[in-house]
């Protein structure tokens, strides 16, 4: 056994290469001693400055111990390992296998490749993979994202993070709870493979995922296996999403549902396809879309094509909405809007409507709570118990979430079933004015070339002929909803005709139509058409 000291040392010629990785290289070091224990174990200590080679990756260090047969290096104080001048790792202690190219650091670990910096106590890392692990807790910081985790795996040549057991993931505008998600350090993307939890909006906004990935550059996001949004004013579930933070919009695809959060005067949304503009508050539903307006028990459900949503104020900012309510108003007053009925409705092509109280058909539909009128265009029908109403366009006014009025305009026509026979009442005018009480038609008042055809029946319900009759305007009461008396203003001309006597299709009125076979039975007819 022998021993060398020999002040500073620049630089010994590495010992023989044993095959299995390429040798520690000794470069400088202050002092240097060196020790043969026995033929398998020769020792190289550096002290001060210590620094060593292996290929392209150098090591610095306070001090240094060598065994060259093993080509093994532990090195203490202020470590530095310089890969190829890509990944840099620091630390208070060094283990290195050169033959695997195997590194354990501790104490104080620092790994950065000059944009992210990993901070543990114990780190794994292969020079050779440049792959970092450590499973004793620690720290990722990327820019102003801090990823904590209890561990980690760091893969140099991508770039990649990936973080395991309470990973938390903290940006100026996110923060997120999961247990497994891998990070990109050079495109800020990080991505869900297990539950995950992100909040936004101090607070106001959680995503619910487990599985997909965002982006925290850009702050756009695609979500996938039914993620869901809990807003502090809805909730948002879909088989897909893709969100868009800095614009503000959004897509949900497959069994898209929204749900709002005001179970008194809010709706839900339902579709294959949701499309949403959160500075707009502007929702755009395609592939079987349901709206259900919420109305207390007696809700309205509505399908159409395409269904869309928005703010009122800023709708009046493009056109004129008339104030169908006050005629002596031109177009509804933006101040009497408030944040609870600043939001409309449309909906267009093969629109169907069922609530309890009533049903309709129409080409398309609009819809404001702020007068909380249902505009139908284009030939629309609306049924409510017995009666058929029909003509060009609809006003349906409703009030305390029950119908409150109906106006009809151009080709109007009301028509009812007399009880379960063939025969029917009919009402054709101009226009058809229609009063509700307590849900259920109470008065109508035709005018502009009225025409009648009404069923007489006796107290014990036999007919005892039928009525044709004409005026200028005419003035139906109803009781339980069926017609009871009828009123007859200038110019009637009107004649009673014996039923037997009569041919009953000759009485009907010009385009008599009865729908019912197109009539929404229920909500379970508009969500399968």
């Amino acid at each position: 056994m022998y021993l060398l000291a020999a002040g500073s040392l620049q630089a010994q010629k590495p010992a023989a290469d044993t095959g299995a990785g390429k040798v520690l290289e000794i470069l400088k070091g202050d002092r240097m001693h060196m020790m043969d224990v026995d033929s398998a174990h020769r020792f190289v200590s550096l002290v001060g400055k210590a620094l060593v080679r292996q290929e392209k990756t150098l090591f610095y260090a306070d001090s240094a111990v060598i065994n060259q047969f093993d080509n093994t290096l532990e090195a203490f104080g202020n470590i530095h390992i310089n890969d190829a001048d890509s990944v840099h790792t620091y630390a208070q202690y060094l283990k290195y296998r050169g033959k695997e190219k195997k590194a354990l650091l501790k104490n104080k670990v620092r790994l950065t490749d000059g944009k992210g910096v990993l901070t543990t106590d114990e780190l794994e890392y292969d020079v050779s993979l440049k792959i970092g692990t450590y499973l004793k807790g620690g720290k990722l910081v990327n820019k102003k994202t801090v990823l904590t985790s209890g561990e980690g795996y760091y893969y140099g040549d991508t770039r990649d993070v990936y973080f395991k057991k309470k990973v938390v993931m903290t940006d100026p505008e996110y923060l997120v709870y999961t247990d497994t998600l891998q990070y990109n350090i050079n495109t800020e993307v990080a991505t869900f493979v297990s539950p995950t939890r992100i909040v936004s909006d101090s607070g106001r906004r959680t995503i619910h995922t487990k599985d997909g990935n965002f982006d925290l550059k850009n702050k756009r996001g695609f979500l996938y296996k039914r993620s869901w949004i809990d807003d502090s004013t809805y909730t948002f579930t879909a088989d897909d999403m893709a969100v868009d933070d800095s614009t503000k919009l959004a897509e949900f695809r497959g069994n898209a549902v929204y749900r709002g959060k005001d179970t008194a005067q809010g709706f839900d949304l339902i579709a294959n396809n949701i499309k949403t503009d959160r500075k707009k508050d502007m929702l755009l539903a395609t592939e079987k879309p349901i709206l259900l307006i919420k109305q207390g028990r007696d809700s309205v459900w509505v399908a159409a094509d395409t269904l869309y949503t928005a703010r009122l104020k800023d709708l009046m900012k493009t056109r004129a909405v008339p104030n169908i309510r006050d005629s002596g108003i031109t177009n509804i007053d933006t101040t009497h809007i408030t944040d609870s009925t600043n939001k409309f409705f449309e909906a267009y092509y093969r629109v169907r409507i069922f609530s309890d109280s009533l049903q309709a058909v129409g080409d398309s539909l609009f819809y404001s709570l702020q007068d909380s009128v249902f505009r139908l265009f284009k030939s629309p029908v609306i049924w409510a118990k017995e009666n058929q109403v029909s003509g060009d366009t609809i006003y349906l006014y409703t009030a305390n979430k029950k119908p409150e009025r109906m106006r009809v305009f151009e080709n109007s026509m009301a028509i009812s079933r007399v009880d379960s026979t063939a025969y029917f009442n009919q009402l054709r005018a101009n226009t058809i004015n229609a009063w509700f009480m307590d849900g259920k038609i109470n008065r109508m008042r035709a005018k502009g070339n009225a025409e009648n055809v009404f069923y007489n029946q006796d107290d014990y319900k036999r007919f005892t002929g039928v009525s044709k009759s004409s005026a200028d305007m005419m003035e139906t009461h109803f009781k339980d909803s069926k017609p009871e008396l009828i009123k007859f203003v200038n110019n009637f001309d009107g004649d009673t005709y014996p039923m037997r006597q009569t041919d009953h299709e000759s009485l009907k009125l010009r385009n008599f139509r009865w729908l019912e076979s197109i009539r929404p039975k229920s909500k379970y007819d508009i969500l399968a058409n």
